[in-house]
């Protein structure tokens, strides 16, 4: 697929890729970028994020495309956009990197759609699971009309009608409350800056906590970041209704983790399912390990089949709106 420039003065870009891919996924970048330069750091790329210390190949570079280090973008002076491998951004989310971000006209991009179909499925899955006591089910054998049979099904509910509150909209949480639409579950998000265009109620920080209140599920997306850090304290987690249901899919350094252990040992919360935490994986001593009505995955939410080959079908779709002068899809500076 050969991609023409008509806006861009430049015809032939040199693109820095240093994102793991398979080599499928590497097939399909070659031959989207075929007309251009495609370099690669020294040594290969490992896990994201992934370098740590200044690449030379990324000062040539007029795209880069991974998680490039952060002193060797500073230091390039072609560069022109860099399109991050993930959602999170939180070690570029800095006052210095955005100040130079935009002196020097540099285009930051993530691939936050990428994850999001995988994480607000991961997190419906959580609440399936959750309404149907599949944990519980799964992990007994019992007759039918015997105690533990009539406590399984008189447990479970349904998520028909209930409430929730979903902490941070995004992608993610645009593509949850389609998932949830069937349901007629009352919806709320909380947005620092609501825009108007969320199609479901939102309240702000500041008047969180009735919606807390009354909520049967609360579900965490927000990022890594300094207003983040800690939000789930001891305190909002006391505002959530007795019973109530808490979800993370976003960081674990948003949540109080010894608050949210404390609070489901006292049954006020009924359950917690993490796919977060801080540090990953916990300590084996960690007491959210040790309770029982806590379920955590490793940080797997946002994976799926193919996953390095949909994050070069991003990247292109960008690089094609790049060349052409069109606004560039996940823009976060």
């Amino acid at each position: 697929m050969k991609m023409k420039a008509p806006n861009r003065s430049i015809s032939a870009l040199c693109v820095f890729c240093e994102a793991p891919l398979s080599d499928s996924a590497l097939q399909l970048l070659e031959q989207g970028i075929a007309s251009h330069e495609l370099v690669f750091p020294r040594p290969a790329a490992g896990a994201v994020p992934a370098r740590t210390e200044p690449d030379p190949a990324l000062r040539t570079a007029d795209v880069a495309f991974g998680q490039p280090d952060i002193v060797s973008v500073l230091q390039s002076e072609k560069l022109r956009w860099v399109q991050l491998t993930s959602a999170g951004y939180t070690r570029y989310d800095t006052a210095d990197f955005r100040s130079w971000a935009k002196a020097r006209g540099v285009i930051v991009t993530n691939s936050s759609s990428v994850y999001a179909e995988a994480c607000a499925e991961h997190v419906f899955a959580f609440m399936l699971a959750q309404a149907r006591l599949l944990p519980q089910g799964l992990g007994v054998r019992c007759e039918s009309g015997s105690s533990d049979w009539t406590e399984l099904r008189e447990g479970s509910v349904l998520l028909q009608g209930r409430s929730a509150v979903i902490l941070g909209f995004g992608a993610i949480a645009t593509r949850l409350l389609q998932l949830l639409s069937p349901f007629e579950m009352k919806v709320i998000a909380m947005r620092r800056k609501p825009r108007g265009d969320e199609k479901v109620a939102v309240v702000t920080p500041n008047n969180l906590r009735d919606a807390l209140v009354a909520a049967d599920h609360v579900i965490n997306i927000l990022p890594d970041n300094a207003e983040s850090v800690g939000f789930i304290s001891a305190e909002r987690l006391g505002w959530m209704k007795p019973g109530a249901v808490f979800y993370n899919i976003g960081r674990g350094t948003t949540v109080d983790q010894q608050a949210l252990a404390e609070f489901l040992h006292s049954g006020h919360l009924r359950a917690a399912w993490l796919d977060v935490t801080d540090p990953e994986p916990l300590p084996d001593d960690h007491p959210l390990g040790k309770t029982p009505n806590c379920h955590i995955t490793p940080h797997t939410a946002g994976g799926h089949q193919n996953e390095s080959a949909t994050l070069v079908r991003h990247f292109l779709e960008n690089f094609r709106r790049f060349l052409a002068d069109m606004p560039l899809r996940d823009r976060i500076m």
